[in-house]
């Protein structure tokens, strides 16, 4: 079970078509440091969308992939592609800087005109991912017969994409379950939030057997933003999964820098790292004073102060209970 960030990519949506070189590094950074080490990004149209599509980002795809040849050693960082742009050329750009995916999407029933751009993947030496973008406008069982099809042609994993943020859990789960019967290569998620529901549908995908999840950090996608990195990760945690990622980490990377970051660009986080950790930890918001004035005063982390007082006592934590694991953890 992993997660893929899409932040550099889906959610570039939210500056234009993409983030400057500074944001890019300052997220790959930040990803990297915890744990999150399967990155899409570039345009948020995807490779060869900026001359093909007119996609004008704040760097070129060179540009892109120059700046990102520092991480290429720690991370699989790789591109989304639309399918008409999965040219030669295309594929001889992403071999020459070391991509280690390209992501090929195309549209819910368009699937056969992608099967070039799969085999022209693979030809080249890379992994090929696929977004079966608007994956609700065919029923599960055609979804599954198109999975099928481009599986055959070599494919090595293949997303299910909620586009529109409109599918419910039993739906996540219909037609998860409908393409992990179909095909032996890994399935994906990607939800949209549109109605709220991006959390709980990737739960009914990974109990359905998916084992990829596209997120972005601080939910950042575009529309109502994709499910959010942080509150997979906490939630997928709470559950026992992906315990590899440094979720303390991650939430002190979006407190410290891309939160002051993203405000410049007046972009609103929907939950804080704050609230996602009473989220997690069962701690009413009423004990937060008491909370930030031990942490304060012992000069120990707040979140794990509250999380691990928490599995002792949610309902009403006494200050010297606060103390006692304050005085652990320091």
């Amino acid at each position: 079970m992993m997660v893929m960030d899409c932040t550099l990519r889906d959610g570039a949506n939210v500056v234009g078509k993409g983030f400057d070189a500074r944001l890019t590094k300052m997220m790959i950074e930040g990803m990297i440091s915890a744990g999150i080490t399967t990155i899409e990004m570039g345009n948020c149209l995807g490779l060869g969308a900026y001359e093909a599509d007119k996609s004008i980002a704040p760097c070129t795809d060179v540009e892109y992939l120059e700046l990102i040849q520092p991480y290429l050693p720690k991370a699989e960082i790789g591109m989304f592609m639309g399918y008409k742009n999965a040219t030669q050329a295309n594929m001889d750009l992403a071999v020459k800087y070391g991509l280690k995916f390209l992501r090929i999407g195309a549209n819910a029933s368009d699937g056969a005109g992608a099967c070039d751009g799969v085999r022209r993947v693979k030809a080249a030496g890379l992994k090929c991912r696929y977004s079966m973008m608007k994956a609700y406008v065919l029923f599960p069982e055609q979804l599954a017969e198109e999975a099928k099809m481009l599986a055959d042609c070599g494919l090595d994993e293949i997303t299910i994409m909620d586009s529109a943020g409109t599918m419910m859990p039993h739906q996540v789960t219909e037609y998860t379950k409908a393409l992990t019967k179909a095909v032996d290569i890994p399935v994906a998620f990607h939800g949209h939030n549109n109605l709220g529901l991006s959390v709980a549908n990737a739960i009914a995908a990974a109990e359905a057997g998916a084992t990829v999840f596209d997120t972005g950090l601080l939910g950042m996608a575009r529309s109502a933003g994709n499910c959010a990195t942080e509150l997979l990760v906490a939630t997928f945690q709470r559950l026992g999964w992906l315990k590899e990622i440094d979720l303390y980490g991650l939430l002190d990377f979006l407190d410290k820098n891309l939160i002051p970051a993203m405000e410049e660009h007046n972009y609103h986080v929907a939950v804080k790292p704050y609230d996602l950790i009473l989220g997690l930890s069962g701690c009413h918001s009423s004990f937060t004073k008491r909370f930030q004035d031990i942490a304060k005063e012992y000069n120990v982390p707040l979140y794990p102060l509250v999380v691990e007082t928490s599995k002792l006592d949610q309902k009403a934590p006494s200050e010297e209970l606060i103390r006692q694991v304050a005085a652990k953890l320091k």
